[in-house]
């Protein structure tokens, strides 16, 4: 009897834990949202031609003040001269859209502590840094057909002069985020693409190039004819910024799982 009644002392002091590992920090999940474009085509409107977007994401939770985070991002951008209130820019009459394909990977810094599956910590407001590379192809509507302009050099570009269709950026956004029972966590939040190109919407030049420029393209009629598309045939008016560089804007919402769950241990207290 006293060798039962000290045993279950002893298994009464034991308690049953889990400890932290890769895969119960892991998270995985897709994301949906809109995506727009702010350049030569559109310097002002928010979500001005938005376009859905979706991917994937992976988590990896560092502490409970900041986490890695690697996104997949699909979606387009697109503009068009003819919806502006600018008379100049309604003559310029350029129209764009690119399918974007992103990815990227940085930090999400908590404002404030937050576990997945933890009632005292399950949500936060956040802060995201990335650095990112995306894809982009941008086509014109030309005589009811959509054509790629890089190829084309409508700035009188040649060989390597021509932009990458492969482009960095540095998206850098806010979000909220906050756990859905013990393993699934849900988030929003909105990011802004820096980029380094002018030419998202294929326009960097403040001129149009003159007819010359084209003499050497393997299209240049065509080339030409998409340089200066104008309703009044001027060459004299402004083309674009060759000062500034084109931005694009997400925002939507993710679900992420949590992978699978920590060491079992035993824990003496």
């Amino acid at each position: 009897m006293l060798r039962i009644l000290i045993l279950s002392l002893l298994v009464s002091q034991i308690a049953y834990s889990q400890q932290a590992n890769f895969w119960s920090r892991s998270e995985l999940g897709i994301n949906i949202g809109q995506m727009y474009y702010i350049g030569e085509l559109n310097p002002y409107i928010p979500f001005y031609k938005s376009q859905n977007a979706f991917g994937a994401m992976y988590r990896l939770n560092r502490n409970a003040r900041m986490s890695y985070r690697f996104n997949y991002l699909y979606g387009s951008l697109a503009a068009y001269d003819s919806d502006s209130k600018i008379t100049q820019h309604v003559n310029r009459n350029l129209n764009f859209k690119s399918n974007i394909h992103e990815i990227s990977g940085g930090v999400e810094f908590y404002f404030k502590s937050y576990q997945l599956g933890n009632d005292r910590y399950r949500e936060t407001f956040y802060f995201l840094a990335q650095v990112g590379l995306f894809y982009m192809n941008p086509k014109t509507e030309y005589n009811g057909e959509w054509v790629a302009l890089q190829p084309l050099g409508t700035e009188g570009q040649t060989g390597k002069k021509r932009y990458n269709n492969y482009q960095l950026c540095i998206p850098i956004g806010m979000g909220y985020k906050f756990s859905i029972g013990k393993i699934m966590a849900f988030n929003i939040d909105l990011s802004i693409r820096k980029t380094f190109t002018d030419y998202i919407d294929d326009i960097g030049a403040n001129i149009y190039a003159t007819e010359d420029a084209f003499v050497n393209h393997d299209e240049s009629e065509l080339s030409y004819a998409l340089s200066n598309r104008t309703l009044d045939g001027s060459r004299t008016e402004r083309r674009g910024n060759k000062s500034t560089r084109d931005w694009y804007v997400y925002g939507g919402a993710s679900i992420t799982i949590k992978l699978g769950n920590g060491n079992t241990c035993w824990d003496f207290k």
